[in-house]
């Protein structure tokens, strides 16, 4: 028990038993809530939760009717088990940086290359994560989605999807860093 204690307190966990939990965890999601891994509809879940509060006619229609249903789903839920499962990662291994000055975004490679100011590194990952989501809303799911739960069906369109990200992700690290790292 000491032993699993001190290792859910590490820094950095290996990949091999990172990706067995992470297997254990997507059987245990199907098993007892009949859902898959797959947390970017929740944002479109929460987003008609509050259209059809604000606007309602304007999000009467056939996506957020059939498609994508406003409410507190599972994904909306798996969400929220994330954020807090990250944060509580985070603080049991000493690397929660919350409301300390600078921590958003503070490695010295993201100041190198996006400025020393908080302010422009938060909206550049803000707006950054707004396109990921877009995309991700465009390919049928996000990388939990996709990669994880259908890599785990063996579907062809998860090895597809994880071609494409590593692909697209070594592009857009040799644009913006151009052979500086």
């Amino acid at each position: 028990m000491k032993f699993i204690l001190a290792y859910i307190r590490r820094d950095e966990w290996s990949p091999y038993i990172a990706g067995i939990l992470l297997g254990i965890v997507g059987v245990l999601a199907v098993w007892l809530s009949d859902s898959l891994l797959g947390a970017s509809g929740a944002f479109e879940n929460i987003a008609g939760l509050i259209g059809k509060n604000v606007a309602p006619d304007l999000f009467d229609n056939l996506y957020f009717n059939y498609i994508m249903p406003p409410g507190i789903t599972w994904s909306v839920i798996l969400l929220v088990g994330v954020f807090f499962g990250g944060l509580i990662g985070a603080a049991t291994s000493g690397t929660l940086k919350w409301g300390k000055k600078d921590a958003a975004n503070s490695d010295e490679q993201w100041k190198a290359i996006f400025g020393r100011q908080t302010w422009k590194r938060w909206l550049i990952a803000f707006v950054g994560a707004i396109i990921l989501e877009y995309a991700a809303g465009i390919a049928g799911g996000c990388t939990s989605g996709l990669a994880i739960s259908g890599g785990m069906l063996l579907a062809p369109a998860a090895f597809l999807f994880i071609a494409g990200m590593f692909a697209s992700g070594i592009v857009t690290a040799m644009l913006i860093y151009r052979k500086r790292y």
